[in-house]
Order: C-alpha cells, then sequence, then structure tokens
C-alpha cells in the first residue's frame, strides 16, 4: 500500500455507491517528530527596529498633540470673533435706541 498507517476496509456496497472505512494506525514516535506543537519562533526583533518603532510612533504623538492645539486655537480664535461681533452688534443697538430717544 502506498501509506502503510492506513487500512481501508471495504463495506457492503450500496446503491448510491460504495462505503469504505478507513483505519489510521497509531502514529509512530517518529512521526510525532515531523509535527512539532510549538508554533514557529518569530524572528528576533532588533534593538535598532525597536527604536525605529518607538521613534515613528512619538512622532505620531506629536503630530496628533500639534493637530489638537491647532483646532483648539482655531476654536478660541472663533470664540473671540463671536464675542467681538457680539459687542459691536450691541453697541450699535444701544447708539440707535439713544439715537431714537433723543
Amino acid at each position: 500500500p502506498a501509506f502503510p498507517d492506513i487500512q481501508v476496509k471495504e463495506l457492503e456496497k450500496r446503491a448510491s455507491g460504495q462505503a469504505f472505512e478507513l483505519i489510521l494506525s497509531p502514529r509512530s514516535k517518529e512521526a510525532v517528530a515531523e509535527f512539532p506543537l510549538s508554533p514557529p519562533k518569530k524572528k528576533d526583533v532588533s534593538l535598532e527596529e525597536i527604536q525605529k518603532k518607538l521613534e515613528a510612533a512619538e512622532e505620531r504623538r506629536k503630530s496628533h498633540e500639534a493637530e489638537v492645539l491647532k483646532q483648539l486655537a482655531e476654536k478660541r480664535e472663533h470664540e473671540k470673533e463671536v464675542l467681538q461681533k457680539a459687542i459691536e452688534e450691541n453697541n450699535n443697538f444701544s447708539k440707535m435706541a439713544e439715537e431714537k430717544l433723543t
């Protein structure tokens, strides 16, 4: 046989075809060595690679922080403009009301 650890036993023939039973012999100790249970080891990451990854992460963090600060500054600038416009509107209204009363 092509596979000495497999036995094929023919069961009764049926109208739909044939039925077989496969009997696998217990694995030998040598066969176990061919398929180690532990996963393949990852390649060692060099100190230089770790340093590069840390630097890249630091750059991303700084970039994100700068973006957040920029958005905050833009928001504050907009708030100042809105407040200034409200003050001007109020002053204009006060002047117009005063003129109408006099």
